[in-house]
């Protein structure tokens, strides 16, 4: 396998904080044109910020979280050589879950369904770091 293919996912998550980004530009700059929020609101996160654009903000914040650790271990798969179709279809589940996550928590943001994705996430990643852990002690 193209020990490339690790790095995909990557990029795919980097482009869903890209989206995360431009939807919180866009709902920031709706709250203020509706007036529901000052200009000066944004200088500190104080709780003053509108509902719809604090789940995109904390949605934000999520996405440097258990995606630090997906990020890590895809880099160790990477100089390790330790990529194989398991890691890369473990990678993009991972993913597609914080897609999932995401859309969740910037829609509906039903507390429950957006706890499974998270939960899912975070059982994929234990696995995808498993892998690493075998591949590192020779075992795969």
């Amino acid at each position: 396998m193209n020990p490339i293919a690790i790095l995909w996912p990557m990029v795919a998550h980097f482009a869903l904080v890209a989206i995360m980004y431009a939807l919180l530009g866009m709902r920031r700059r709706q709250a203020m044109l509706n007036g529901s929020v000052a200009r000066g609101q944004w200088k500190l996160r104080s709780g003053g910020e509108p509902e719809v654009s604090a789940a995109v903000s904390n949605n934000i914040m999520n996405q440097f979280e258990l995606p630090v650790l997906f990020h890590a271990v895809c880099l160790a798969l990477y100089v390790t050589a330790g990529v194989s179709w398991i890691a890369v279809i473990l990678a993009w589940l991972f993913v597609l879950l914080r897609y999932a996550h995401a859309f969740e928590h910037v829609t509906s943001n039903r507390v429950s369904r957006r706890g499974m994705l998270f939960g899912g996430g975070f059982l994929v990643l234990v696995l995808l770091w498993a892998w690493f852990a075998l591949h590192l002690a020779g075992a795969v």
